[in-house]
């Protein structure tokens, strides 16, 4: 069965200004999250995902009560929840390969479901601008389309994407929201930015910066964070691009150079020195060529654990 809103099957395609025009309760949930403020979120019980990241979790986790992810620019955070369980599951999706993240988005969430539970799922879409490149456009179609085509109803309750999120300044554009939090206990969505980005941000987004595939970063049943072990091919030219000036890395390696946070740049040239340094994953960032494992403390912070077998 397809994508509905309000019970109704949506009609496809169609812009995400002309479907929310059509279901009044879609546009005054768009407007509600655009005037929220934005709510700092501490490390205490949040797992990040970064982009081409998947983490899904339940009420039941005594580790983890939030989930969250921005620098959302041309991206779009897509929240999928099973309101029988409250199974939630929150992914940073950049259009690399929607058709294959989708169906992975549903079945992390059927990994909790039982068949005879009540309930629906429910999907939120957030993200994205009216960039001169269109691609969050095409992201915004993309994730529609592929939503609408899994065999399970999927309930569209909140679509702030694209032109429904988008300011312009100075005859430039920019995102209202570029990120979001979902409390896995409430439900809540909410505008959200985080200092914290969790670990091993470097070694996470070298992965994503070569080209790594949507993945999952936590298992909800050990409420362990999963990282790894990773394999990538050396990052072409990336002594040229560590000897470029701020304006060619915003150029050159974003989708929407105007657009991006301030520590863009900064993020960028870590994450190319850690692949100067590591050009392909080895022992050194894997012992054993096992995962890193972390685990919540009781204060709420991530605590590396030993490998299995180790």
């Amino acid at each position: 069965m397809p994508l509905l809103v309000e019970g109704r099957r949506v009609r496809l395609p169609q812009s995400a200004g002309d479907l929310v025009r059509a279901h009044p309760p879609l546009e005054e949930r768009a407007r509600l999250l655009r005037g929220q403020s934005v709510q700092q979120v501490g490390p205490q019980g949040l797992l990040y995902v970064q982009q081409r990241e998947l983490a899904v979790t339940s009420p039941k986790d005594g580790s983890i009560s939030i989930l969250g992810s921005d620098d959302a620019t041309t991206c779009h955070i897509v929240v999928l929840r099973h309101t029988g369980n409250g199974a939630t599951c929150l992914t940073h999706c950049d259009g690399t390969d929607t058709r294959a993240e989708v169906p992975l988005i549903m079945s992390s969430i059927k990994a909790f479901s039982d068949h005879t539970q009540c309930g629906r799922l429910e999907v939120h879409l957030v993200g994205g601008f009216s960039d001169n490149r269109q691609l969050s456009q095409k992201l915004t179609h993309q994730l529609l389309s592929e939503f609408d085509r899994q065999a399970e109803d999927v309930h569209l309750v909140t679509l702030c994407v694209t032109e429904l999120n988008d300011r312009e300044e100075n005859e430039n554009h920019f995102p209202v929201i570029h990120g979001i939090a979902v409390n896995i206990k409430t439900a809540e969505i909410y505008r959200a930015s985080f200092p914290d980005r969790g670990l091993e941000e470097e070694l996470r987004a070298a992965r994503a910066l070569t080209g790594g595939p949507m993945i999952s970063i936590y298992d909800a049943k050990t409420e362990q964070l999963r990282i790894g072990p990773y394999s990538w091919m050396p990052f072409p030219h990336v002594d040229f691009w560590l000897q470029q000036d701020d304006k060619q890395i915003l150029e050159n390696l974003s989708t929407s150079p105007l657009a991006e946070p301030p520590h863009f740049v900064e993020h960028i040239r870590s994450t190319l020195m850690f692949l100067k340094k590591h050009p392909s994953p080895t022992s050194a960032l894997f012992p054993g060529n096992k995962a890193l494992l972390y685990k919540k403390n009781e204060g709420g912070l991530w605590e590396k654990i030993s490998s299995p077998g180790s």
